[in-house]
Parts: C-alpha cells; structure tokens; sequence
C-alpha cells in the first residue's frame, strides 16, 4: 500500500517566512542524510563486485518504514534526483506491489503492469513465469530506474528484477526483503523536528507557528514526526482559520490510544480519528464507505454512488477530502482519487465498526450499478445516430452520458485499472453475482468495441476467468460453457492449444448439461480444429464430422455447408482427395442453395485445388472456370480477379501460357477497375 504520500521536493523555506519560496517547484521537507545514504549505497560495491565479478543484476535499494512514514515520497524524490543525472535515459517505470485491501498483487498482474508501461503486450493467458521473463528480457538492453511500491516481501520483488546491472531497483517496504543478495535496507522513521514543523506550516502558514513555536514542534512530536500524520493535522487547522496549534495538540491528546496497535501506528491512528470525528455525519460517511472504491481509486461517480448523493456534491466531499489530506487527487479535469495505502485499513475498520452490513452491502451494490451503467454507456455511444441503444442513451441523466466516443474511450482507459478491479471484488464478493456477471459481460463489451478484441485480450481473459468462476460457484451449465469456449479461443489464439482442446472438452460437458445445442455444436467444431492445429487429421475429421450430423439434424443448413467445407480441408491435408472432393461437392450445394455466390464460388476453387493435387487437371481447369463465372454473377471483383489468377497458374502448368496470359490480363483489368471504382467513391464521399 503506498504511504500518504507528502510531494516533497526542495528544501525546506526557512523558519518564520509566510509563503513557501517561489521558485520551488514542489514541497520535499528532510530526509537529506536517508537521501545521500542511498545515493552513496548506488556507489557502493556489491557482494559480486567485491567477489571479483561482475554483477548480473540490477542493484536493489531498500527502503523501509511504517505506513505513512513517507517512504514512498523518499522513493518519489530520489528517483526525481536520479533522472535528473541522466544516468537513465529511459525513464522510469513504477509498480505497487500490494493491493489497497493489504493483499499482494498477484505477480502475474505486476508483471503485465510493467509490461504495459514497456508497450510490450504479454500474451493472454500467460502465467506468472512466462510474464516475468519478458519483463526482463524487455529490460535487459534499457537503462531505466524501477520502482516497487509497497513490497510485501522478497518473493514479490525477485521475479522483476532486471538481469541488467544498467538498471536500478528502488523498492519500498515495511521491513526487510530478506533473500535478496547485497540489499542493504535504509530504514526511516518520523519526519526531524524542523521538518515536521515546516511541513506543518506548509499547510496553515507561518503565522501560527510563529505565534506559539514550542507547541507547533510538541504537535509535530505527538504526530510521531510522521508526514501522514502531519498533512492531516495541517488540513484539519487550516479548515478551521479561528483554531490555534495548542487546540489542535490538546484534542490529539485527548483521544484514547489503542493498546492493541504497535506504539508506531498510535500517532497516525489519533490523528486519522481527531479529522475523521469533526466531519460532518455525511461526510464522514462517505469517506467511510471509500474503504470500499476498487483499488482504492474513486471518482465522483462512485463517491455519488456509494452514498447515494449527488455527483456534484460527491466532487465538492472528494475536494474536501484532498485538503484534509484523507485522499489524494491526480488535478484532472474529471479527476480520480487515490485512498492513500496507509488509511485503507483504518477507514474499512471503521466502516465495520460503525455502519450496519446491510448498508454496506447496499452501497456496494449502488456502486456497482452505476458502474454497469457507465459501461453501457461508454459502448453506447459508438453505435450509429437512431440506433436503438442510441435511443436508450439518450433516456440516460446527463451525468451517466458521455458526449462522443472519444470522450468515452479516455474514460474508459483512465479508470480500467478501477473497474478490473470492480469486476474481481464483485465476484470475490460473492452475494452479488447477478450484479458481478452484468458487470463483466459489460465490461468485456466496451473493452472490445474501444480497444478491439486483439488489444484487449489479456483483460478479456481474465474477465471471463471471473465469469467461469462465477458459473461454477452457482451451477451455471450454459454460461460456464460460453466461458470455457472464450477462455479455450483465447488459448488457441496463443498456440496454446492442448489446454485450449482441454477446454474445449470441458465446455463440450458443460454445453450437453445445460441442453445448449449452439454450445455444443460449438464446442464439437472447436475440438476438430484443435486437432487440426495438433496435426491429427484423423480425430479432426471426426469431430467435425459430429458437429456436422448435429447442424444437419437441426436443420442449420448455413453451418452445414460451412462444415462441409471443413471437412473437405481436413481430408486434403491428410491427402485422402476422394473424401476431400465430395465434402467441397456437398459444400458447393449447400451454399448454392443459401443463394450464396460468393462462397460458392470458393467452394468450387477448392475443389479445383484438390482436383489439381489429384493430378485431374483438366478437371480442376473446367471446375476453375465455374467457379470464375460464379463469382462473376456474384459480382465479387476480388474474388472474380483471384480465380483468374488461380486460373492461369493452371493453364500454365497445362503447358498452355498464352491463354494463362489472357486470364492475367483479365485479373489485372478486374484489380485496376476495382481500385478505381474505390477511389471514385473515397472522393465523392470527401466531397
């Protein structure tokens, strides 16, 4: 969980001023002697250095602390110091490595987080060993910083680790990374005395703490010097102009500590509870029900949600909120707001401990709602103008619309990481899988019409990982067996395909359970083509030949000559051309039948081709020139411009080049025709 984080940049104004210096960028108070033992630490020889070798890996530094210590503001400005010496002219790249809930990201996601931030796209699917080893191949020829925030352990940082001694690793931690080689840890504590109070005054100016500057360093002593700690108190006055710093050190003192809680986190605790209690009821509620924002990141529509005000009004309370130090804003113009790591844990106990669990199972509810909503607005708004989801748009308060498919987007791809982790919390939840399975089936539909199936494949495979778990949580045949089918496309489409044909056959069983004939039918033809991509014709031959009897059966004609064709592809590859030839015979009368030119006609090409492999070439020339005419009623020009081209090659090899000529002729006519009709059209459509 990051710390909350003090932006701390500079050096500290000097004592008795009432304004910060103008020309300091940002507010970066102490730390100087953690700052130039870290720096010296990057110079210092590591364990393979002093062994005579030289090192493998990227160097570690460590630094530890409470939550709410600033170690994370530390990581911010070294790695700000560091950049600036252009010793890493590709940048920096930054990775939290424990949820808001305190639970560790799973490593597989930290390793597609980083890379993302690479441009590197890790394969759907892929597990955590697979990911981490194209982490550090993408870094084996960069010179970047890389920052591990909130590390939970050893085993969390090990596996990114760059196998580049160009790159620096700066990871934050409460503790040691024990199994780490050479990791030295730079441990830090409370904020000292002068800085403390400079961070104070920051925060209400100068005046009151010239007015009584003892008191001012005794509340920065009661804060435990911890920057958190601070910035809230700070907020707390500066909301109350009339209030002195003896007021505020007196009500700090006044609330009881916790003799269950380590003495380290007593100072954050009071002053979290003196800010949380002199909120008003509804503001203190809904910072309360914040615990509950996925990934700890709201906006104002989940704030809106959770308490069931306003949107309007959830801004002005989030506003509030960052002045107070309570949550941290990102200053956009529809901005999103981060729980600081180190309050998470007090707002979620607070929140069980003061509001009923059915009015937080509500909220949670209303929350997600809103977040289906938003969603099927955000796909909504790319379908044409009268659509009937258009319409249905429309109907939609002013707040729940987005004004163009642009707009929509960006939201969308500032808030994914929010609503992922509102897809797993909904289905980790377990009492809201109505809720959870609109929510995916939402989530999955605007990731595909924004981003495209292709690019959002890894989201998408863990989406419909939730949706199987949710079907196989509740006895659900029929969407246990969509699931398995998307999660086994998805596989495939990796060359993962014995646990693609893994899934197949289990979305086969899922598909008979729940009678579902397009499942199954499915299913059937999806198995075939596994065991085509395995190289076993035999077992495809025969899967296909299944699915085939079950669409006869059914009457789906469409599918029928579609599967026809499959099978006449199988047999080809397997050389039994005979078989091939009366399959793309039945597949050729199937599609003429459907009154479907175009794919007549290439059925009629293939059977050329098979023709040809039988060595019956006069055959295949008389079956080519069908399928020309055919594709020429269809008025297919491309189709028509291949098949002359398909046409010629075997007039060629019939020992017949100047009628293989006339046929290019005719195919080069048909291509320059077409072009010309598009660029015709192209500029009547700019007119």
């Amino acid at each position: 969980m990051t710390d909350q984080a003090v932006d701390t940049s500079g050096p500290a104004e000097a004592a008795g001023t009432e304004e910060p210096a103008a020309c300091e960028p940002a507010r970066f108070f102490g730390r100087e002697r953690e700052l130039k033992e870290l720096r010296d630490d990057i110079e210092r020889a590591g364990l393979d250095t002093m062994a005579g070798r030289r090192s493998a890996r990227a160097r570690v530094l460590l630094i530890a602390g409470r939550p709410g210590s600033g170690r994370t503001a530390l990581a911010e400005e070294l790695t700000r110091r560091l950049l600036a010496t252009g010793d890493y002219p590709d940048g920096l790249l930054r990775v939290r490595l424990t949820e808001s809930g305190g639970t560790p990201v799973p490593p597989e996601r930290a390793a597609r987080d980083l890379l993302g931030r690479l441009g590197v796209a890790g394969p759907p699917g892929a597990d955590a060993d697979e990911l981490s080893g194209m982490v550090r191949e993408a870094l084996a020829a960069r010179r970047v910083l890389l920052l591990l925030d909130d590390a939970p352990d050893a085993e969390q940082v090990d596996p990114l680790l760059p196998d580049n001694p160009d790159c620096l690793v700066v990871a934050t931690s409460q503790g040691p990374l024990t199994g780490i080689p050479g990791v030295r840890p730079c441990t830090i504590g409370g904020l000292d005395a002068g800085s403390a109070v400079q961070l104070l005054g920051r925060a209400i100016g100068q005046v009151r703490i010239t007015v009584d500057p003892l008191t001012a360093q005794t509340l920065a002593e009661e804060c435990g010097g911890q920057p958190a700690a601070l910035v809230m108190i700070g907020g707390w006055l500066a909301a109350r102009p009339t209030a002195s710093v003896a007021d505020a050190r007196r009500q700090l003192r006044e609330l009881p500590d916790d003799p269950e809680q380590p003495a380290g986190t007593r100072p954050l605790t009071r002053a979290f509870r003196l800010v949380h209690d002199s909120l008003p009821p509804t503001a203190a509620r809904i910072l309360r029900l914040l615990s509950l924002a996925p990934a700890g990141l709201a906006d104002a529509h989940t704030a809106s949600a959770l308490a069931g005000c306003s949107v309007s009004a959830a801004r002005t309370t989030l506003d509030d909120f960052v002045t107070l130090g309570l949550l941290r804003g990102d200053g956009a113009d529809e901005p999103q707001y981060e729980v600081p790591g180190c309050l998470a844990g007090l707002l979620r106990a607070l929140l069980e401990d003061r509001d009923r669990p059915a009015e937080i199972q509500l909220a949670r509810a209303r929350m997600l709602e809103r977040t289906v909503r938003l969603l099927q607005s955000c796909r909504a708004v790319t379908d044409p103008e009268g659509s009937p989801s258009r319409r249905k748009l429309a109907g939609l308060p002013r707040s729940l619309r987005f004004p163009h498919p642009e707009a929509a987007a960006a939201w969308l791809r500032v808030r994914r990481p929010a609503l992922l982790a509102s897809a797993r919390i909904a289905v980790e939840d377990g009492e809201l899988d109505t809720l959870a399975r609109r929510l995916v089936a939402a989530l999955v539909r605007a990731l595909a019409v924004h981003e495209g199936t292709d690019a959002a494949a890894p989201e998408l495979y863990a989406l419909h990982g939730l949706v199987l778990a949710v079907a196989e949580r509740r006895d659900l045949p029929r969407e246990r067996a969509a699931a398995l089918l998307n999660l086994a496309d998805l596989d495939a489409g990796t060359g993962r395909t014995e646990e693609a044909l893994a899934r197949y056959r289990e979305a086969l069983d899922a598909g008979r359970a729940a009678k579902d004939p397009y499942a199954t039918g499915r299913a059937m033809e999806s198995v075939g083509g596994a065991y085509v991509e395995l190289g076993d014709y035999h077992r495809a031959s025969d899967w296909y030949g299944r699915a085939l009897a079950q669409r006869l059966t059914q009457g789906d004609r469409a599918d029928a000559a579609r599967l026809y064709g499959r099978l006449g592809t199988v047999h080809t590859y397997a050389g039994r051309y005979g078989e091939a030839l009366r399959n793309w015979r039945a597949a050729a009368a199937g599609h003429r039948r459907l009154g479907d030119l175009p794919a007549q006609a290439r059925a009629l090409s293939e059977m050329a081709r098979v023709q040809e492999y039988a060595g019956r070439p006069q055959e295949s020339l008389r079956t080519c020139r069908e399928a020309v005419e055919w594709a020429r009623r269809a008025k297919d020009v491309r189709l028509q411009a291949a098949l002359e081209l398909r046409l010629a090659d075997t007039l060629d090899r019939l020992g017949d080049p100047a009628a293989a000529g006339l046929h290019r002729g005719a195919a080069d006519r048909l291509l320059g025709k077409e072009s010309a009709t598009y660029e015709t059209r192209s500029a009547s459509t700019k007119s």
